[in-house]
């Protein structure tokens, strides 16, 4: 899958790209699904570390786990730029739709071989994906466990705010800190570690 998936992205790059697959613990009943990688993740070929990393420990804390417990990974495997002509920098963004299209097969494997029990979804993305539905939204749907079948599985699916979203907007930090606390109690109860 890994040659399958990189000669599709050569095709749509025209190059070769670096990807960020999944890390952790195959054997734990808990993923945790992002949208993708950024630079620092890149960098060191493993997803939320760097400024993600800060953020996920914070949350792994509030949870009472440890990274361990968990498998990690990205919706989309590689980093989706944009770039600035005045400056020449480039920077995240949100994956489009041609990349999230191209990069389903991936993360429906990988989720067939792990068959979470709970996976958390981050941000609109992931929760749109593994729900299959564009339409979906954090906004309605944070806080609350769902009973999803993809990938062949079916599992609890608990959608989150992206941590990062926290940091553009400082509105939704005490949202985010009940909703850790509500999945926090939902993993005590479950018994999922």
């Amino acid at each position: 899958m890994n040659i399958l998936y990189q000669g599709i992205l050569e095709r749509y790059f025209g190059k070769e790209t670096t990807l960020v697959y999944g890390d952790g613990n195959i054997d734990t009943g808990i993923v945790l699904v992002g949208e993708a990688p950024g630079r620092t993740e890149v960098e060191q070929g493993k997803p939320f570390v760097g400024q993600a990393g800060k953020n996920l420990e914070e949350f792994i804390n509030i949870l009472d786990i440890s990274r361990e417990d968990l498998y990690i990974t990205n919706v989309v495997k590689f980093r989706p730029v944009k770039y600035n002509p005045d400056t020449g920098r480039e920077s995240n963004r949100t994956p489009n739709r041609e990349e999230i299209r191209i990069s389903i097969d991936y993360i429906e494997q990988e989720l067939s071989i792990i068959k979470p029990e709970l996976a958390i979804s981050l941000g609109n993305i992931a929760l749109k994906c593994i729900l299959k539905d564009d339409k979906a939204t954090i906004g309605i749907m944070h806080g609350s466990p769902i009973s999803v079948k993809f990938a062949g599985t079916e599992f609890a699916l608990f959608p989150l705010y992206h941590p990062a979203s926290i940091i553009y907007n400082r509105a939704l930090k005490d949202v985010y800190l009940q909703d850790l606390h509500k999945l926090r109690n939902y993993i005590k109860r479950e018994k999922l570690i």
